[in-house]
């Protein structure tokens, strides 16, 4: 009838309904950050039939092809990584419907979020970092992939996933809130994804340029290039970036110490471990310094003004720069000694 305006086509997300996992809640939070799905109504069913209806389906209907919008990785044959589909990068833990959707729309999202185009340097910066410190968590653990051989000490039960998780209805419980309790996990779990955005862009990136600039300096530190001090002693996010332009430059040798400023006006000298995450260093400080504090650790090191060193060596503290880097010093010393 003239004057009469067609009805909006309702754009769907599908996923599957009952017990809900930070994977597909997540899934679901990054495809309404696209301005395609910004409007979505999200459908939770089994049902195939309606699944069929829907633009987008995801961790569910047993299908992973990105031309029909289809991301499920439940099926028998499904073995993607992020290195599977780009072998440039180095991750190798099979993907959830979240790592799914984070490879293919990943940089579209952070790239509205941050307000920088997809192809700027810290989008591209910041997509692998929020991967490897926040994506693959989720795609290991929906995945079961253990983080580690073996029976751990302790289990880590506050994660992300496990708090989404507890949002579920509880089996006791005589009323059933699914959806509600969905939209809780929803809000949930998109306010930790843009908070790390947030922070990835206005903290951890502009670091990257204070540890490029200690890495040049670093024969003027020392004669070894073995050391680095952070400009004006500023303590900042530096290991990712440390072994990003390590990598990126090919050093050789490599960085074993950082000299940087604490709180106090005093100053710390920390070992770079062999990996981010890692408890092992390249060089630790020394063992006769481990555990020790004050004067007993200055009259063990031969160097005035010690305030500690750590049990196991990773870091220590001096009142002045110059002991800092005394510390340093000695330490790179007894391994020339030793090696």
């Amino acid at each position: 009838m003239a004057g009469v305006p067609e009805a909006k086509q309702v754009i769907k997300i599908g996923t599957h309904n009952g017990v809900f996992h930070c994977d597909e809640v997540l899934a679901c939070y990054l495809l309404k950050k696209l301005p395609q799905y910004k409007d979505a109504t999200i459908v939770r069913t089994r049902d195939q039939a309606v699944l069929d209806t829907c633009d987008i389906v995801v961790d569910v209907g047993g299908h992973y092809d990105p031309l029909t919008h289809r991301y499920d990785h439940h099926q028998r044959e499904f073995n993607e990584t992020m290195n599977s589909l780009s072998p440039t990068y180095p991750w190798k833990i099979k993907l959830s419907s979240a790592g799914l959707i984070y490879y293919h729309f990943g940089r579209t999202i952070l790239s509205k979020l941050i307000g920088k185009p997809e192809d700027a340097e810290l989008v591209e910066c910041a997509y692998k970092q929020i991967y490897e410190y926040f994506i693959q968590e989720i795609d290991g653990i929906d995945n079961g992939v253990p983080m580690f051989d073996g029976e751990p000490y302790y289990r880590i039960t506050t994660s992300l996933s496990s708090r989404v998780g507890n949002l579920n209805t509880p089996w006791n419980a005589k009323e059933l809130n699914q959806e509600e309790n969905f939209q809780k996990a929803f809000i949930m779990v998109g306010k930790e994804f843009e908070d790390r955005v947030s922070s990835t862009a206005r903290i951890w990136w502009p670091a990257r340029s204070l540890v490029l600039q200690a890495v040049q300096n670093r024969f003027n530190v020392h004669p070894s290039g073995e050391i680095v001090e952070f400009p004006d002693g500023t303590a900042c996010p530096w290991k990712e970036h440390l072994f990003h332009i390590e990598g990126q430059q090919k050093l050789e040798p490599t960085i074993k110490f950082v000299l940087f400023a604490d709180s106090n006006n005093s100053w710390r000298v920390q070992a770079v471990p062999v990996a981010a995450g890692s408890y092992i260093c390249r060089v630790f400080l020394l063992k006769e310094w481990q555990g020790l504090r004050d004067d007993l650790l200055s009259a063990a090191a031969g160097i005035d003004g010690c305030i500690f060193v750590h049990g196991t060596g990773f870091i220590g503290g001096n009142k002045t720069r110059d002991g800092a880097f005394k510390m340093a010093v000695k330490c790179l010393e007894q391994r020339d000694s030793e090696s």
